[in-house]
């Protein structure tokens, strides 16, 4: 037992400044969850630092390679998603428009896995409390929903990706 705080003590302190130095390297992206392989790297990040910290069978070597690995994988997949239009597409899922001009659209939602009752609580908290004054909700790459009230459509820039049910 005594042997299992010791490693705690000192493992726990250097496996941690390793990774805060790993993500100094790697840059600001490296912890972003812009897309489900981020928010993957982020999960596995936090489980390799906690293995390290209390598992004495992994040793601090162990534990700082699979961390280094962690992150280079991730800037490997991030550098390849900027320079390849087709490594992104292999990789990142696009967003899905689940509510247009108040009316739900029932083949995203099923195909997305959401429910009315979801999209409901997403507008209310964003303050609005009928579905008639939302022009779109999105859910993004990243899993989170994105509510736009009204939307001018000829210039919606950030919303000209995502295929409206006319365009369907």
């Amino acid at each position: 037992m005594q042997s299992g705080l010791v490693h705690v003590l000192l493992v726990t302190p250097i496996a941690y400044a390793a990774l805060v130095l790993f993500v100094r390297i790697s840059g600001k992206r490296t912890l972003t969850k812009l897309n489900a392989f981020d928010l993957v790297v982020t999960v596995a990040l936090g489980s390799v630092l906690a293995t390290t910290a209390l598992d004495s069978g992994v040793s601090l070597a162990q534990g700082v390679l699979a961390l280094a690995m962690l992150i280079a994988l991730q800037y490997a997949m991030t550098w390849g998603s900027v320079r390849s239009s087709w490594f992104r597409d292999l990789i990142k899922s696009e967003p899905t428009l689940l509510l247009y001009r108040g009316a739900h659209i029932e083949s995203a939602m099923r195909a997305q896995r959401v429910t009315a009752d979801e999209i409901e609580a997403v507008v209310r908290s964003s303050g609005l409390d009928s579905l008639a004054d939302v022009d779109a909700v999105v859910l993004e790459t990243d899993g989170s929903f994105s509510v736009v009230r009204s939307v001018n459509w000829s210039r919606a820039g950030a919303l000209a990706s995502i295929p409206r049910p006319t365009e369907r």
